[in-house]
């Protein structure tokens, strides 16, 4: 039987995604794109997973597309080709929208769809001597399907530039454009994504998931008279919700919510 390429590990309320093809650098594949998804969705749907965790094996995070795999896709008709397009952006639809927090781990060099997975995340922390690149144009191919998701999260601007020269970037550039959040040395990266686990820990999951859904949808929408009602409504909402009324009760008692794990 041949060796998994998504393993799962589980500490408290969190759980962690490693993808496991360490001599391909973890390239996306059939196989890796349809067990990470696999993955995802079913730590979505497990109550006891309040954080999601996104790590690599081996000296990169992620090296973009497998070179075999897209060669195996050269060979397919329209629609299969199609087909096996979306699976990679099902993957990262499934990783953006999933109503628990996500953090990128990032150990390691990441490229082309390795930085579509790090974008699809809510929080990306990586180390100073990694280096990305959007190098899709340079197989004569086009960043596609991360776009969405790239765009997001270092803006159009700066994106365009990247997809178009495919030129490499430092941790310190990804953090300056937004792609990372915090760049830290190598030796303190558990640390750091310790840090920020134990803070997503604290917010109420039920929060958590309604903001995420609202922050996507109000993104690059301007104010309006609907808009200000919709928020307000949605406040009222999180207001009389469980976790809200729980939330509220633990401030004024001066205790932990329910949702806080117990160390």
């Amino acid at each position: 039987m041949s060796e998994e390429v998504v393993q799962i590990s589980y500490a408290r309320a969190v759980a962690r995604v490693w993808l496991h093809r360490p001599e391909r650098h973890n390239a996306l594949d059939e196989r890796l794109i349809h067990d990470l998804h696999k993955a995802i969705d079913q730590l979505q749907e497990d109550p006891g997973v309040r954080v999601i965790v996104i790590g690599s094996d081996g000296p990169s995070f992620c090296a973009g597309a497998d070179l075999d795999w897209m060669k195996r896709a050269a060979t397919l008709d329209g629609d299969a080709n199609e087909q096996d397009a979306r699976q990679l952006a099902a993957l990262l639809y499934a990783i953006a929208t999933s109503s628990k927090p996500v953090i990128a781990r990032v150990q390691g060099p990441a490229y082309g769809g390795g930085i579509g997975l790090i974008a699809a995340c809510d929080i990306a922390i990586g180390v100073a001597s990694a280096q990305f690149a959007l190098t899709e144009v340079r197989l004569g191919l086009a960043a596609a399907t991360i776009t969405p998701y790239v765009i997001a999260a270092i803006g159009a601007r700066q994106a365009r530039r990247l997809v178009l020269t495919g030129e490499r970037f430092s941790a310190r550039d990804a953090k300056q454009f937004g792609l990372l959040h915090e760049v830290v040395v190598e030796d303190a990266l558990d640390t750091e994504v310790a840090r920020v686990t134990n803070m997503l820990l604290q917010g109420g999951p039920h929060a958590q998931a309604i903001v995420k859904d609202l922050m996507r949808e109000l993104e690059g929408t301007p104010l309006s008279p609907e808009l200000i009602n919709e928020t307000a409504r949605t406040l009222a909402e999180i207001r009389a919700s469980h976790d809200g009324r729980e939330g509220m009760a633990a401030f004024l008692e001066r205790r932990k919510p329910s949702w806080v794990p117990v160390e």
